[in-house]
């Protein structure tokens, strides 16, 4: 889904041209910035909001990694070198538990079954 989507970044309140996921150069003056990433979405309007603050020294640039959450209501991750993404754990149980409760029922109706005979 986030494909179809693409972040919005800004940077000391300003936001910024975004072309779409990968790779984005933005120009910053030297100096301390606050940046702010969240990708728009129907539930919730803001997904995976993330904060950073980047120290930008004259003739060098900043390289800031984004990670969208895996579920929808955990934030993203945002900072220097590669991120992880949020929500897997939560992700995980909320797939799994159907399955589990799902094998406890046949288990339950195969020794009803058994028992019963």
């Amino acid at each position: 889904m986030l494909f179809f989507v693409k972040p919005r970044i800004t940077v000391d309140g300003h936001e910024m041209p975004v072309s779409g996921w990968g790779r984005t150069m933005l120009p910053a003056r030297p100096g301390r910035h606050h940046v702010h990433v969240y990708v728009p979405y129907f539930l919730p309007p803001r997904l995976g909001p993330a904060d950073a603050t980047a120290d930008v020294y004259p003739g060098r640039f900043v390289e800031l990694d984004y990670k969208a959450p895996v579920w929808a209501f955990s934030a993203g991750s945002l900072g220097v070198g590669p991120q992880k993404y949020n929500g897997v754990g939560i992700t995980l149980a909320l797939v799994a538990i159907p399955f589990v409760l799902l094998f406890c029922l046949v288990l339950l109706g195969i020794l009803m079954t058994v028992f019963s005979l």
